[in-house]
């Protein structure tokens, strides 16, 4: 264990004690697919009586029409987070009539490429641009793997400590946005090297449906189980395997996140660099829009991470613009699995988890990534991903080879400490509590969801679709009998009737043509904006 480590989890400590260290904030997104009630996607459009998609701030669509998105405000306390996210569910299952809320991070049964329905947005530029941008990733990679859901985890630390930090290490004459950038970016390098930890324990997509995959394209990794199930015996998140979110066009891009402008300016050389296998698929069939434009990415919400640096933007940004302007605001975790058996598909303990590992990222010592540990990293998550709880495996760590157990068991010490940090602010030990809740899951595999649910699979010989079923009609009635918040129902309702009505403004409002607002928009993208007051530590 690093004695600077812990001389800073000490030294702040105390500082807590006095009052001189905030509380951190998040919010959360939670992806779900709509579902009829044989565990078929949903074929309905995105129920009118939930708002507009295009303009709510709570309740909208993530690439299809059936994958319901919720968005949490941002909260000091993970506890109302959840709360939050909790009456989304109450309220949505009120105008859902039978269909349900699907429960796994692997979809339901598909049938083929054109049942998963494409999100319309209606007839705005903006819109339309939502609508084409989702067009361009079917035709670069069809439109099952968009039926993937999960979580996305959006952490602030708080502005009290980056101050005691900069204090710490003596740098007063280093701006602190620049300040807190270079040590947002410390905390992300750290999560890549051990974002694996994470995947072990709360991967939970080890099966999927047949309709999943092309007839007859099975990989070997797969076993059946039943007639529509395949398993991997090992796995923890088949959604983060290569059957999943994955891009071998973006790989290329080597991403380590060693610094902003790298960052951004990587990011910016993708939106503006045409890939030919691109443009061979058109951007346009006559008046028909088939993708954005033909670059290695369209817009930059296209690539694909565990983690991600985040700004909150302004009307006239791009995210890259954000982060070169201002720096790094908050980030988003972005690997995390739905585990079927919570009904909201994840839980506070899991959060205060979360939060105590994402100090420990930004306090433990974080030096810059060079490409070849990159590969390095790339592979222990892939080995995680695909065998994480076979006790025969191995990751490597500075050369030598550590197991999951071992190398997990290290870390949670680590981890603990930081949580005792957080909780210096807090009644009681919710924290630590969270993290030793946990701790067993390192030497015994079949305590995490990915254990649990192919558990579930082979005693009972359900197939994966009629168990998820089973489990999504369970989360429902729940929901259904569960009473909402009275005050935030009204402003729920309130907000379908407000969201369908900016919508409306904003299609009012359009007065150029899309090919000329989308020619606007990327020359705007192009610019690089007003960086910060130095670059000091990139």
């Amino acid at each position: 264990m690093s004695e600077n480590y812990t001389a800073t989890v000490t030294r702040l400590t105390e500082l807590a004690a006095q009052g001189r260290f905030g509380r951190l904030r998040r919010g959360l997104e939670k992806e779900g697919l709509r579902v009829d009630g044989t565990g078929r996607i949903a074929a309905t459009p995105h129920p009118y009586a939930l708002g507009s998609k295009l303009t709510h701030p709570h309740i909208t669509t993530d690439y299809s029409e059936a994958l319901l998105e919720y968005i949490t405000p941002v909260y000091c306390r993970p506890g109302d987070a959840v709360d939050f996210l909790a009456d989304l569910h109450r309220f949505s299952y009120r105008h859902l009539g039978e269909e349900l809320i699907w429960p796994a991070s692997m979809p339901a049964r598909l049938d083929g490429n054109d049942s998963v329905t494409i999100a319309d947005y209606g007839s705005s530029n903006v819109g339309t641009m939502k609508h084409v941008y989702r067009k361009g990733l079917d035709v670069r990679y069809g439109r099952i793997m968009q039926a993937i859901a999960g979580i996305h985890y959006n952490v602030s630390l708080p502005d009290e400590l980056w101050t005691l930090l900069r204090e710490r290490d003596g740098a007063h004459d280093v701006d602190l946005d620049d300040y807190r950038s270079s040590r947002y970016f410390g905390l992300i390098r750290n999560f890549r090297r051990h974002s694996w930890l994470l995947l072990y324990l709360f991967g939970a997509s080890p099966a999927l449906d047949r309709s999943f995959l092309p007839e007859g394209n099975i990989p070997d990794k797969l076993h059946a189980h039943g007639r529509d199930t395949l398993v991997s015996p090992y796995a923890t998140s088949l959604r983060m395997s290569d059957l999943g979110y994955q891009n071998k066009v973006q790989a290329q891009l080597k991403i380590c996140f060693n610094s902003l402008s790298n960052y951004v300016g990587t990011l910016r050389h993708a939106i503006q660099t045409p890939w030919p296998a691109y443009e061979a698929l058109g951007v346009r069939r006559g008046s028909d829009w088939q993708q954005l434009n033909a670059n290695i990415l369209q817009i930059e919400n296209e690539y694909y991470s565990d983690i991600r640096p985040k700004r909150v933007t302004r009307h006239d940004e791009t995210p890259s613009q954000a982060l070169e302007a201002r720096g790094v605001e908050y980030i988003e975790v972005r690997c995390l699995d739905l585990d079927p058996f919570l009904p909201l598909g994840i839980d506070e303990a899991r959060l205060r988890f979360i939060d105590a590992f994402l100090v420990w990222c930004l306090l433990a010592e974080s030096p810059w990534i060079p490409d070849d540990e990159c590969d390095r990293l790339d592979d222990n998550r892939r080995l995680v991903v695909e065998r994480g709880r076979d006790p025969e495996l191995r990751l490597m760590q500075n050369g030598r080879q550590r197991s999951v157990a071992d190398w997990g068991g290290e870390i949670f010490a680590e981890i603990a400490q930081a949580a005792e940090l957080l909780d210096s602010l807090e009644q009681g030990t919710p924290h630590v509590d969270a993290v030793a809740a946990l701790a067993p899951w390192l030497e015994d595999p079949s305590l995490t969801p990915s254990g649990r649910l192919l558990a579930r699979l082979e005693s009972t010989g359900e197939e994966f679709i009629e168990a998820c079923l089973a489990i999504a009609g369970e989360h429902a009635e729940r929901f259904r009998r569960e009473p909402i918040e009275p005050a935030r129902a009204a402003n729920f309702e309130q907000l379908v009737g407000t969201s369908h009505q900016q919508q409306r403004d904003i299609e009012d409002a359009d007065t150029v043509h899309f090919d000329a607002f989308l020619d606007e928009y990327f020359a705007s993208a192009r610019e690089p904006r007003v960086a910060m007051a130095s670059q000091g530590g990139r």
